[in-house]
């Protein structure tokens, strides 16, 4: 099983291109990171491959998108979920108004609630309580168990940690390389935390102004000057926030 992102441009209303030149791969039971500020490109590439492009008038204009050896780019989102392409979206992550079950029955059959509550049991839990009610923490955990329950062979996630508590953060990103281990899926996932992307991920992808700038296994990136400085806030062994550093210094570094 693989993904691959060749070299992808997407284009909004025909004229506003937000990607261009995208290349990137997840492989069988790998958990993969796509890391950047908010605005750099992150959501429109994963949307590029869930097929969720056409409700923002947008379109991969060039390069390909293909998984296990089928095309996907401009696909529609259903035939994409079909071949085992899977998304958890940042937002309407649930039916509001459908209970906890209802949620988990409405993508398949009951039979899919065994896996869901097996990964997730505070949703078995809560499985009669209405969705709109839940918790920050129990919407991802609802968005990701009902994305599980269609036997998705790659999961793509966006925005795993989004105004959760560190400590929901943990506890999910635990779950998820429980699945990942469990049953061999592999996962995409779209985050702006450094730190959460890199405690769970085995490669990753850093993406700026619609561009991969760089990319590298977790230790390298760990490791990595302009990483540590704009994206998990070191510097001189001291914690500071990108934001407060000059654009320029993180522009003349990143292919050094």
């Amino acid at each position: 099983m693989t993904l691959q992102v060749d070299q992808i441009a997407v284009v909004y209303k025909h004229v506003i291109t937000a990607v261009q030149g995208v290349t990137l791969s997840v492989s069988k039971k790998q958990i993969v990171a796509l890391l950047g500020t908010n605005g750099a490109g992150k959501t429109t590439t994963l949307r590029a491959i869930s097929g969720f492009l056409g409700i923002d008038d947008a379109r991969v204009t060039e390069g390909a998108i293909s998984f296990d050896g089928t095309r996907l780019d401009n696909c529609p989102p259903h035939e994409i979920a079909a071949r085992g392409v899977v998304l958890v979206p940042e937002r309407e992550k649930v039916f509001p108004n459908l209970t906890v079950g209802e949620n988990l029955t409405a993508p398949v059959s009951s039979l899919g609630l065994e896996v869901a509550f097996h990964f997730f049991p505070r949703l078995a839990e809560l499985r009669h309580r209405t969705s709109g009610l839940l918790s920050g923490g129990e919407r991802q955990m609802l968005a990701i168990a009902s994305a599980l329950v269609c036997g998705p062979k790659l999961l793509l996630i966006d925005e795993l940690s989004l105004g959760l508590a560190p400590v929901i953060v943990d506890d999910l990103t635990r779950r998820l390389a429980a699945i990942r281990n469990e049953l061999g899926t592999a996962i995409l996932l779209v985050e702006q935390s450094a730190a959460v992307a890199l405690q769970l991920c085995d490669y990753a992808y850093v993406m700026e102004n619609g561009r991969i700038v760089l990319d590298g296994d977790r230790e390298r990136l760990k490791g990595h000057q302009d990483v540590q400085e704009f994206y998990l806030g070191q510097a001189k062994g001291e914690r500071r926030s990108y934001r407060d550093v000059k654009q320029y210094r993180r522009s003349r570094r990143w292919y050094g």
